[in-house]
């Protein structure tokens, strides 16, 4: 089977060392702040990263970052990122964990604004804008993309689950529980964090609400074309599926609507357009159908002959998606068997309409195709709602009044420009492919979701 979903690259970032000034005797404060196990001696002077002289007098003998650190949790995150093999499990545990400190950056143990907020210079690329970071000194920031960029690893993790040959019941239900948990995160990010940014998100980044909003919208969408393909397994009834398409249609073009007018995203819009009007295509079928079955026949000529106005239409936004240039690799979704599959369905069954009409029925096929239902019954998606852990337990209030604030202006320009200066374009993350699959699914819907 050939690829179905198209994906977007997912983001780099740079080093984090998490390295600050400590301003009182704790021990505890390096289990947050440092990598490495400290020995700590009552009585005697160390350097503490490299930053500054400091005094610690300790009545433990060991202080051990272990799994709890900022930055070995940080980098233990990134490093499951790359390959969408991974188990959910062990993602959604690196984050909340990773998450569970970082939120001690920016909310004090006793409530209201963490002085540590902005103690930390933190650079990410965006989706759709290359190699170049941004720079932002706000821990906000932080937390807002690496949740996108893990909320992308669970589209990744869908699409590897969804190439295999031969899915089970378990398997469907990851994808469909993946996609759903994107959109939740994705929906977080921009109603919970974008508004709270010390900085007004880069235009056309990850952040920027219209990418935010199409990212939801295509999750919820794929998720629905699960749901989609199991009813046609099913065989449910014909308005129902019309219906659930019809729906399925109008969050891809949602998405698509979403972007527009953002440079660079020429390659994703086509993909969310086609697949828009793909299942509209589906949509008016399933609707044909329920009108035969309704006795109207001239009704059900008229949506079937708009079906294959939207399949041709989709035919022709593959084209043009392939021509398109961009980030990642490309999606090819008229070689794939749900998609070859309508179109004889359609043919077959308006020239069996076609025939019936006129030996039967004798209807006027009217102009204008048919209303499709603006409602499923049952069966849509709703994000699965993603939210922020609580803060870590080692963030006590003599944790926190041992660490020392910047004093730098998090919003210097200064501080980024020197910064993106010396670091440059960031290395692309080295994913693994997704793999591909030559062999044709057996089922009735030519889709392995079941």
């Amino acid at each position: 089977m050939s690829h179905w979903f198209h994906r977007n690259v997912l983001k780099a970032t740079a080093h984090s060392t998490f390295e600050t000034k400590m301003i009182a005797q704790d021990c505890e404060a390096l289990k947050v702040c440092s990598l490495s196990t400290v020995l700590c001696v009552p009585g005697i002077q160390y350097n503490y990263l490299s930053l500054s002289y400091m005094s610690l007098r300790c009545t433990s003998t060991i202080c051990s970052s272990g799994i709890s650190d900022l930055k070995a949790s940080r980098y233990r995150l990134l490093e499951l990122l790359p390959d969408p093999r991974n188990s959910s499990a062990a993602v959604e545990s690196a984050l909340d964990l990773y998450l569970a400190l970082l939120n001690g950056l920016v909310t004090a143990p006793q409530g209201g604004p963490s002085k540590l907020r902005h103690n930390f210079l933190f650079k990410w690329t965006h989706s759709l804008l290359g190699n170049t970071p941004q720079l932002q000194q706000d821990t906000v920031f932080e937390s807002a993309n690496i949740i996108c960029n893990v909320a992308i690893w669970f589209m990744k993790h869908a699409a590897m689950i969804a190439v295999k040959d031969d899915i089970d019941m378990e398997e469907a239900k990851e994808v469909h529980k993946s996609l759903r948990r994107a959109a939740g995160m994705f929906r977080l990010v921009q109603k919970e964090l974008v508004p709270h940014l010390s900085e007004k998100p880069m235009v056309g980044g990850d952040l920027d609400p219209r990418v935010t909003t199409a990212y939801f919208h295509q999750c919820t969408a794929e998720a629905q074309e699960v749901t989609v393909a199991r009813a046609i397994e099913l065989k449910h009834n014909a308005s129902l599926i019309s219906a659930l398409a019809n729906e399925t249609s109008k969050l891809f073009g949602d998405a698509a609507g979403s972007l527009v007018s953002i440079e660079g995203a020429e390659r994703w819009h086509k993909y969310l357009r086609l697949k828009s009007v793909f299942y509209q295509a589906y949509a008016y079928s399933y609707c044909g159908d329920n009108l035969l079955s309704l006795d109207q026949c001239g009704a059900a000529i008229r949506a079937l002959q708009e079906s294959q106005n939207c399949y041709a239409q989709a035919e022709e936004l593959c084209k043009e998606y392939r021509k398109v240039k961009g980030l990642g690799p490309k999606a090819r979704p008229e070689t794939h068997p749900f998609f070859k599959r309508l179109s004889p369905i359609v043919r077959l069954t308006l020239e069996k309409c076609e025939r019936e009409n006129g030996f039967i029925y004798h209807q006027k096929v009217p102009v204008d195709p048919p209303e499709l239902e603006l409602k499923a019954t049952y069966g849509l998606v709703s994000p699965e709602e993603f939210v922020l852990p609580p803060t870590s337990p080692l963030w006590t209030p003599v944790v926190y009044a041992a660490l020392d604030q910047v004093k730098s202006n998090p919003k210097d320009p200064a501080n980024s420009s020197a910064a993106a200066k010396v670091e440059g374009d960031l290395t692309p993350v080295p994913e693994v492919p997704l793999p591909q699959s030559g062999q044709e699914p057996k089922n009735e819907s030519g889709c392995v979701l079941q």
